[in-house]
């Protein structure tokens, strides 16, 4: 059967219809350094479950070993990505410092409140190897963004990926301090 031009005309405006009702899709900025300030997101969101465990097993938040170990890997995988590592060592330097803050803001509130300390934690090797892949991307960011991080926008560019990253995490002022503490060290203009 060959339908008749009122039921053409009528399937094309309920179509024309479903398409003005239907949602439009916000279009979402790119910020260049959103996957390298993300991924030091991620990589904070490990001082819970690695407090967790020291909390538990009574280990100590610092880890002065355990720190050296990783700075000389990034400073590693700096130079087989041909940047300079001196400058990886630092960035990680931050980060490291920013996920032992987290975990003494942590001691303290379950000091306070023990009530609310964990009984169970992960296997601290799993938050550990969790770190450990983390790590590789954000030498591998730093790598691939290593001109913009010394250019004059970076502060700007690491503000918009900031703000960003803090929105889609729903990060915590305690988070939102973390980071902005783990990334002070990303621009460094020559």
């Amino acid at each position: 059967m060959i339908p008749n031009r009122s039921s053409l005309l009528l399937g094309a405006a309920l179509l024309a219809v479903q398409v003005a009702l239907a949602p439009v899709a916000a279009a979402q900025p790119f910020y260049p350094f959103q996957q390298l300030v993300d991924t030091a997101a991620a990589r904070l969101a490990t001082a819970d479950p690695v407090a967790a465990t020291k909390w538990i097993n009574g280990g100590s938040i610092t880890d002065p070993e355990r720190a050296n170990k990783v700075l000389d890997a990034a400073g590693a995988d700096a130079t087989a990505h041909g940047i300079e590592p001196g400058y990886v060592r630092e960035v990680f330097a931050d980060q490291i410092a920013a996920n032992e803050g987290i975990q003494y803001t942590r001691f303290g509130q379950w000091k306070f409140d023990p009530n609310t300390a964990p009984t169970t934690a992960p296997d601290l090797s799993a938050s550990r190897a969790q770190i450990d892949g983390y790590n590789k991307t954000l030498v591998n960011e730093i790598a691939l963004h290593w001109n913009a991080l010394h250019s004059q926008g970076c502060a700007q560019d690491v503000a918009d990926a900031t703000a960003a990253v803090v929105a889609a995490r729903g990060l915590d002022p305690l988070y939102q301090q973390a980071l902005t503490s783990a990334t002070q060290s990303y621009c460094q203009t020559t």
